[in-house]
């Protein structure tokens, strides 16, 4: 079965990809429950996996994350003895591997892709899988990224804490392309799949080894798209057809402070991907402890702000998955 992971920054038209993608015949891309992101900080609490005991309660605990998910796995049981029997060791990253493929097997898919974008950061460990992973390197203005974030529910809310993160995630996505080549990192704008989808798609297609079908093009009107709309807010635009001048809104929509900020933190990796910087004449440069301080406050003011602003109906859609968080590292804080 081949193993498809999206790399990058979240915001960057990530879910638009893994509808298209999700519309091909024998291509599993279900709604990231971000397994690895969230569990791998918190594996000293399961002790030494080695013990069965330790592997099952870890095994339990992921399958409940991924049951309580906003985008529900529609179709798939998740049977924890099933999925102890076929980890080849008893690791996360095989409990993961396991978990989606019995996801893709439930569709009849032999291609399954994770679109956790942040699983940058375990590129390492990812390499330990004995048939190994292709990359998609998805990548977006890192401007319009940062303004999308703003508006999210999830994430960093300050410009520099976002432009940090983007230029962390996009360097390190850069060097697995390097490191590995063309043949295992396959690189899409997200400018590129706005202005000729299709074209990107059969490139796509290709490099995964995917047969491309207009269907595709029709991933607004799935079921899947619907549900993920239905699930919150910052999905709404998944039920929309390509919106082509989704690009560029930071000119209109970002202050000139936080642009200079921005470019200012990760404006030479902006130029490296191939996007102008609107500041031509600056340069990045290190900020100072106090300013940095001043921007986290601002950073932990903005987050809790968003948070009192959110939909009963959108708290309650995570509740499940953050309760479930909060009692294992209440384990960890324990041992």
């Amino acid at each position: 079965m081949v193993c498809i992971q999206m790399i990058g920054t979240q915001r960057s038209g990530s879910n638009l990809l893994r509808l298209m993608l999700n519309q091909l015949k024998g291509v599993s891309a279900p709604h990231p429950p971000h397994i690895l992101e969230r569990f791998m900080p918190l594996l000293p609490a399961y002790g030494d996996l080695n013990v069965p005991g330790n592997l099952a309660q870890l095994v339990e605990d992921v399958c409940l994350l991924v049951e309580y998910n906003p985008v529900p796995w529609a179709g798939v049981l998740l049977d924890r003895k099933v999925i102890i029997d076929r980890v080849t060791s008893p690791t996360l990253i095989e409990i993961t591997r396991v978990i989606y493929e019995i996801k893709a097997e439930s569709e009849g898919a032999c291609i399954w892709m994770c679109k956790s974008m942040a699983n940058i950061r375990y590129a390492e460990e990812l390499e330990k899988y004995a048939e190994k992973p292709l990359y998609l390197h998805l990548f977006r203005d890192g401007r319009d990224v940062a303004l999308s974030f703003k508006k999210a529910i999830v994430g960093e809310k300050h410009i520099y804490h976002i432009a940090k993160q983007w230029k962390t995630e996009q360097e390190a996505s850069i060097k697995l392309r390097e490191l590995l080549g063309p043949e295992r990192v396959i690189q899409v704008k997200y400018e590129d799949l706005l202005g000729r989808p299709q074209t990107v798609l059969e490139e796509l297609c290709s490099f995964i080894g995917a047969e491309y079908s207009d269907e595709a093009m029709e991933y607004h009107q799935s079921s899947e798209s619907k549900e993920t709309a239905n699930s919150g807010l910052m999905w709404q635009n998944v039920v929309k057809p390509v919106l082509s001048d989704n690009h560029n809104k930071f000119l209109k929509e970002l202050s000139e402070e936080d642009i200079l900020i921005f470019e200012q933190v990760a404006g030479d990796t902006l130029e490296k991907l191939g996007y102008k910087k609107y500041f031509r004449n600056e340069n990045e440069r290190n900020f100072t402890p106090e300013e940095i301080d001043t921007f986290s406050e601002i950073n932990h003011k903005m987050k809790q702000e968003v948070r009192q602003q959110l939909k009963p109906e959108d708290l309650l859609k995570r509740k499940a998955q953050e309760e479930l968080l909060r009692s294992v590292t209440s384990r960890m804080s324990a041992l």
